[in-house]
């Protein structure tokens, strides 16, 4: 048996969507193992990508760092 890795999309009829086809000449069974992020893991996993990716990394330029804890107005909610 081969494994194969990617990723896709469970909609909401429960049926999985894959981000690229997979190369098969013919139909045949196949057995999926589904693994879920819980939700905690996926906003980790996007506050990682985008601590570490180029297109962000003008935020750490110390130019970038213009507002205190002093500016603003305090909020409160009276619910």
């Amino acid at each position: 048996m081969r494994a194969i890795e990617t990723t896709g999309i469970l909609n909401t009829q429960g049926q999985i969507q894959l981000d690229h086809p997979l190369a098969q000449s013919k139909p045949s069974r196949v057995r999926v193992i589904v693994l879920m992020p819980e939700e905690d893991d996926l906003n980790e996993a996007w506050l990682g990508a985008m601590s570490t990716n180029p297109s962000c990394a003008f935020l750490h330029d110390p130019e970038e760092d213009i507002y205190t804890l002093e500016d603003g107005q305090p909020v409160s909610y009276e619910g």
